[in-house]
Formats: C-alpha cells, structure tokens, sequence
C-alpha cells in the first residue's frame, strides 16, 4: 500500500444512476429491468409472503393456542426481592420498585407473589397479592395496600347488568 492510494475512489457523493439514456450509457433499453415480466412492469410490487405459488411456510406450520391481545400484562414481584432490596418499615411502591430496577418492564399491574421468606415490617402497595405473599407480609407485621386496578379494554365494551 502507498500513501497517496489510501484515498483513491472514495467520492463524497455518489453519482445518480442515470436510467434510460440509450445505449451508450450501459443502463439503456430496458434500464436495467431485464426483458419482460411482472417485475419489468412499472408499479409492481410483491407479497413479500409469496413463494412463487406454492403453499407458503406460514400457512404450512401448525397453528396453535391463543394469543388474547386484550389481556393485562401483570408485572411479577417475589417477597425474597423485596427483602433483599428494602429496609425495615420502608415503604413499597410500584414507583420504588422501578427505582431499585425490581419493576423495570412496561406492566399494566403488579402482583405481589409469595415467592422466599420476609422477616421486615413493610408497606406493601400493588394491584394484586398472592394469597401466601399477603400472609407472609402480614405474619412479618406489615401491611399490605391493595390498589385499584386497570379494566381490560375488552371489558369496558361489554354492556352493564342493570
């Protein structure tokens, strides 16, 4: 290599690929397209799933379960995290938790769950308690706040009994 080649054929801007000018400008004719066809034709474009007409893989795989898109996304908490992370009498927020990065995920609720054992009197406020976290909180002295929770949207459209 030699100094004065380190910069060779590197331009600032590239130039415009000039399409159908005749012959003489190697991009002529058929400008580029190749000879006939869909994909010559101005204003094609292709299903990107399309698989030249036979079945393609998605419709071939098996399908399976269901995926509710109305349904609330629940944020997971054990007891062990919070007596890792928190002091006694301390209060726990869902707002505390994302501060000691516990709750860090976008979640539509909280719950609490029983997961470990906690021996320091806290505050606990969440949407949701598993029924052994609200009995460990409470044996250990603390309290436990349950807040109101988010309706599912697909609850929201069904009709009220009157």
């Amino acid at each position: 290599m030699r100094l004065h080649d380190v910069n060779e054929g590197i331009v600032k801007f590239k130039k415009k690929k000039r399409i159908g000018r005749g012959p003489g400008s190697g991009h002529g004719k058929t400008s580029g397209r190749g000879h006939k066809g869909a994909k010559s034709r101005s204003g094609y474009s292709r299903n990107p799933l399309f698989q030249g007409g036979t079945t393609p893989l998605f419709m071939r795989i098996p399908k399976r379960g269901f995926n509710n898109r109305f349904a609330l996304v629940i944020g997971e908490v054990n007891l062990s995290d919070l007596e890792r992370c928190f002091e006694a009498g301390e209060e726990v927020t869902p707002e505390s938790l994302k501060a000691k990065s516990l709750a860090k995920h976008r979640y539509d609720e909280l719950k609490i769950l029983g997961n470990g054992n906690l021996s320091k009197k806290l505050t606990v406020s969440a949407h949701r308690f598993s029924k052994s976290a609200k009995e460990a909180i409470e044996k250990a002295g603390g309290t436990v706040v349950v807040m109101p929770g988010r309706t599912p949207v697909a609850d929201k459209n069904k009709s009220k009994p009157s």
